[in-house]
């Protein structure tokens, strides 16, 4: 494996050692986390791919590694992950856009 990089797929599989240092509150967040994903007014496979989809819009690989496999194991199908990334990729898109207004109102109180 080289070293030189900062993301190393097989430490997904090493995130619950972040519990080390404070199990309680690990155990806090298993417990939450284990409760947002549960069936509720959104289906798992609808949350798997809510995940996938935020997973992007946070550039997170661990996190894309995870929710690819979940949103597969809910039932998703290629063609509704690749949509579910590319309404992540319209948010981010949208969201730098609308930032233009800041520029905008800098350009107003110059004068311009």
């Amino acid at each position: 494996m080289d070293d030189n990089h900062y993301y190393h797929a097989p430490d997904l599989a090493r995130f619950a050692e972040v519990g080390r240092g404070a199990p309680e509150l690990w155990d806090k967040f298993l417990a939450w986390y284990s409760a947002v994903f549960k069936e509720g007014a959104l289906s798992a496979r609808e949350k798997a791919l809510i995940a996938l989809a935020v997973s992007h819009a946070v550039q997170c690989p661990y996190c894309i590694d995870a929710y690819t496999t979940a949103a597969l194991e809910q039932g998703s199908n290629e063609e509704q992950m690749t949509e579910a990334v590319h309404v992540a990729a319209a948010i981010r898109g949208g969201a730098s856009l609308v930032h233009g207004v800041q520029m905008r109102n800098h350009l107003e109180r110059l004068g311009m």
